[in-house]
């Protein structure tokens, strides 16, 4: 079968490579799946430069988080799957050279990721596709996805309606928490640094857009959008460089979920950055969450918005399997909204 390879040793796009490995067999409890798309996340650039905590790979890696894909052989044991399942895979997996007790790791990186035609999985590790959702709209879950629901409704309080909620800018967890917000009644507050991304925020729902570029003081303006009160809920992506104004802008009781990174790093690679001081939310009895993805549970909650409200993940542009260097090149470029999107 052919794979994409990050090749040992080796950073940037010259990192990544073309070859062929065997195919997997179903082991007891597993299934093998047959690849139709992936997505790309910030991560997979930090892990391609070497700016992603643990390094660079060890070994020849297969690339990428989050896939989906249809049922082709099912192992000794499985029950809830059969061959013609559409699925979509979980973040954390277990190695499938090893055995089903062993830890929980995140695919790309330490653990193959899904660039390839063909992957093995145990049962639990992947869960039914919505039937409304395509393979390209189904690999858009796993971390975007699944990061933005445990945001809004793993971490501390869920959000409930008439909620405010603030996003940052318009990538992949942005604009699932945008429409997860959304479809759970909440007021959102958007920000961006371009006009037509605003125009584009405003059409999928946000009720305010704040430009950051032309108003730097954004956490005073989300405050004011709130009538002097502050945000419930904050979706902070941007980390260090942005988290002192979300300790600003949230409301009292409100909640921060620290997710990203972005501001940690320029083109990819550890940027020099300074943590803010967090005793702005002593004073107003709000709270600051670590989110790194989710759990299966939580992408069974996803997956179940997903069916009910028909949410639908943005997708900026399909690649070809052979393209993968322009998916990555368009992704460093930073000129899209919403995901990238590999068709195996």
């Amino acid at each position: 079968m052919k794979v994409w390879e990050i090749a040992k040793g080796v950073m940037g796009l010259q990192a990544l490579r073309q070859a062929e490995r065997p195919d997997p067999v179903a082991r007891a409890g597993q299934v093998v799946v047959r690849m139709h798309a992936a997505s790309l996340n910030y991560r997979d650039q930090a892990v391609l430069n070497g700016g992603y905590p643990g390094g660079t790979p060890t070994g020849d890696v297969i690339p990428l988080s989050d896939g989906a894909g249809e049922v082709i052989a099912v192992g000794e044991g499985v029950s809830r799957l059969k061959v013609g399942d559409r699925v979509v895979a979980g973040f954390n997996q277990v190695d499938p050279k090893g055995p089903p007790s062993g830890p929980r790791l995140p695919l790309g990186a330490p653990l193959d990721g899904v660039l390839t035609e063909k992957m093995a999985f145990y049962e639990d590790g992947v869960v039914k596709l919505p039937d409304a959702l395509s393979y390209e709209e189904g690999s858009c879950m796993p971390c975007a996805g699944v990061t933005a629901w445990h945001a809004l409704m793993a971490a501390g309080k869920p959000i409930k309606p008439g909620d405010s909620v603030l996003v940052m800018g318009s990538g992949g967890v942005s604009l699932w928490a945008l429409e997860i917000a959304k479809a759970a009644g909440c007021r959102v507050i958007a920000t961006t640094s371009r006009a037509d991304k605003a125009a584009k925020l405003k059409a999928m729902g946000a009720s305010d857009v704040i430009n950051y570029r032309d108003n730097p003081d954004w956490d005073k303006a989300a405050i004011e959008l709130t009538g002097g009160k502050g945000v419930d809920v904050i979706v902070e992506v941007g980390g260090s460089g942005t988290l002192g104004r979300s300790i600003n802008a949230v409301g009292a009781g409100g909640k921060i979920t620290l997710i990203g990174v972005l501001t940690h790093y320029e083109n990819g690679k550890p940027a020099k950055v300074e943590n803010p001081s967090p005793h702005g939310l002593m004073f107003k009895g709000a709270s600051l969450h670590g989110v790194f993805v989710g759990d299966r549970s939580m992408l069974e909650g996803l997956t179940r918005a997903v069916e009910v409200n028909r949410l639908k993940p943005v997708i900026d542009k399909v690649f070809g399997f052979d393209d993968v260097l322009g998916a990555f090149r368009h992704a460093q470029s930073g000129d899209f909204m919403g995901k990238i999107v590999v068709r195996i």
